[in-house]
């Protein structure tokens, strides 16, 4: 039985995601080793990480509609190219603000470029039967990343140095170019079939520029309830793990004794785990009401981090193994119900809207990471951040199952009719 050209695109993508993911490991293994060198305190090095994370997400949208204009292969492999660079050049650095422009400017928009709207786009156009399960496999892509890569970095930043480091993840960002350009197509159509489970679509590429389109896609779609409880939920979700539990637990973990190398080692962890409990997600996305899994998992977020405080020791206790098992299931679990709610109420805009949606993620990551920095500088501990991360998952729960009975009365998104009526059935 011949294989569906989908899985390969699939494929392909999830090796392009992992190669990105690479850079987007390494800022809790350097934090150390920069401030040891340069003498930058946590809160100028967790700037850097800042306009990272909301580059990272402020670029998605535009992305979205990028890879609708010009083709996802071609927005890829020049994202990946600029990820290269830009950790390639910090090898040079000596001054903080070259950190910022290097890691800050030149990866995030790089990494933003095919973020988790490039999930979207590949699942929205190549899949109709397995798209919950194919978005939860895809989205665990970071996570296996984060995974296979930062062991790695965190041996490299302690022994041959944090360059070397950074070189590694040029070298692994360039090596999946040439895969992306070869084996990625755009639409089922540029290579004669269909979506997997569904039938032949006529492709119509916007003549709008992809800015114009974002744009007007997000005034549209701000006119609903729903967008906002979707964006502050994903802004919060942002917070609560890239922003401060994956830019901050190994240097909080070292703060009570913990080798680097071990906290590096725990924090893989939770990559492994966060693929399981990514695919399931997927794979409930496609059975559950998507605001009941996000209800659920927020609660349970919340609930872990704050335990987190009195868990930290020298040493890798059972206590902490249960966390970052717990932990880990819940990861980037968010992402394929969230992913789903979008495309259920905005229809053929629904990459875009999420690309937005996860802008606000890496807002709400961005002032996590700049103001856990600024409590371990003014404080000498990160407890505070945990606690705070902690309650505030608990709104985003109750925000989530708000959705239901948001935007029964606002402005349709943009689209038109047939995507007025998705909303209407959405709520």
């Amino acid at each position: 039985m011949r294989v569906h050209r989908a899985w390969l695109v699939a494929g392909v993508a999830f090796v392009a995601i992992l190669g990105a993911a690479g850079f987007r490991a390494t800022p809790g293994v350097l934090i150390t080793p920069l401030h040891e060198e340069f003498g930058w305190s946590t809160g100028e090095i967790s700037l850097a990480v800042s306009i990272n994370l909301v580059l990272y997400g402020l670029t998605a949208p535009f992305a979205a509609a990028l890879m609708d204009r010009f083709g996802m292969r071609r927005v890829v492999a020049a994202a990946l190219t600029l990820v290269a660079l830009g950790s390639g050049l910090t090898v040079f650095m000596g001054a903080s603000w070259q950190l910022v422009l290097c890691w800050g400017v030149l990866v995030g928009l790089g990494t933003g470029s095919m973020a988790l709207v490039f999930v979207a786009t590949v699942t929205d156009r190549w899949f109709v039967r397995h798209r919950g399960i194919v978005t939860g496999v895809l989205t665990a892509g970071g996570a296996t990343g984060q995974l296979v890569f930062l062991p790695v970095l965190a041996w490299l930043a302690e022994g041959p140095g944090w360059r070397v480091a950074s070189l590694t993840v040029t070298a692994a960002a360039l090596i999946v170019v040439p895969l992306v350009w070869v084996f990625l197509r755009d639409h089922p159509s540029d290579v004669g079939t269909t979506p997997l489970g569904g039938p032949a679509v006529v492709v119509r590429r916007p003549t709008a520029s992809a800015a114009v389109r974002a744009l007007a896609v997000l005034r549209s779609a701000a006119r609903t309830r729903a967008f906002w409880f979707l964006a502050g939920g994903f802004a919060i979700c942002g917070a609560s793990t890239n922003g401060l539990v994956g830019t901050h637990f190994i240097p909080a973990a070292h703060d009570h004794g913990m080798p680097q190398a071990t906290a590096a080692g725990l924090l893989a962890l939770v990559g492994i785990f966060d693929v399981a409990g990514t695919v399931a997600s997927g794979w409930l996305s496609d059975k559950v009401d998507p605001k009941v899994l996000l209800g659920v998992y927020y609660v349970l977020r919340g609930l872990s981090l704050m335990v987190l405080p009195g868990l930290f020791a020298a040493t890798t206790e059972p206590s902490m193994l249960l966390f970052i098992i717990f932990y880990g299931l819940d990861w980037v679990a968010t992402v394929p119900p969230t992913v789903a709610l979008c495309r259920k109420i905005y229809g053929a805009d629904g990459s875009v809207v999420f690309g937005w949606v996860f802008a606000s993620h890496q807002v709400g990551a961005a002032i996590a990471a700049v103001g856990a920095g600024l409590t371990r500088d003014h404080l000498g501990a990160y407890d505070l951040a945990w606690y705070a991360a902690g309650a505030l998952c608990l709104l985003a729960a109750v925000m989530s199952l708000a959705v239901r009975h948001a935007g029964s009365h606002d402005g349709a998104p943009a689209g038109g009719q047939d995507r007025t009526r998705d909303a209407s059935r959405a709520h």
